[in-house]
């Protein structure tokens, strides 16, 4: 059964990155956090938090919905989205259109950067915030 990417205990969370770097270094072999799927946040403060966002991995996209070219669509698995990079006009209307917040964007390619659930984030997570989780 195919598995989308959690959070499964976003209190655990120690803002280290790993998630991010691994995701970056994978996908993209860079180094560097900029290009992950995910991101992690910090609040700073007296309590001090931090914000775990991933991709909800809807089986109806709102930002493939609001894709005008279709560029970004659902992906072949049932639940998130693929993007067709050569459709992309750079909008952005899909990371306005994400509810979760979720949607990340390449800065310096002008195109979203759509999670593949591979679970690569889940694995370099030293606290577990992470899961892979079964979609039914």
């Amino acid at each position: 059964m195919a598995k989308k990417l959690t959070v499964k205990d976003r209190e655990r969370c120690i803002g280290c990155y790993c998630c991010m770097f691994a995701c970056t270094r994978v996908w993209y072999g860079a180094l560097g956090i900029e290009k992950s799927a995910m991101r992690v946040k910090n609040y700073p403060g007296v309590e001090g938090a931090f914000s775990v966002r991933v991709c909800q991995a809807c089986k109806q996209p709102e930002c493939a919905a609001a894709c005008p070219t279709g560029a970004l669509r659902l992906a072949k698995r049932g639940f998130g989205v693929e993007l067709v990079r050569e459709l992309c006009t750079h909008c952005r209307k899909c990371v306005r259109a994400c509810a979760a917040n979720a949607l990340q964007w390449d800065e310096q390619l002008q195109i979203p950067i759509a999670c593949r659930h591979c679970g690569i984030c889940v694995r370099y997570c030293p606290t577990n915030v992470l899961t892979m989780q079964e979609v039914v």
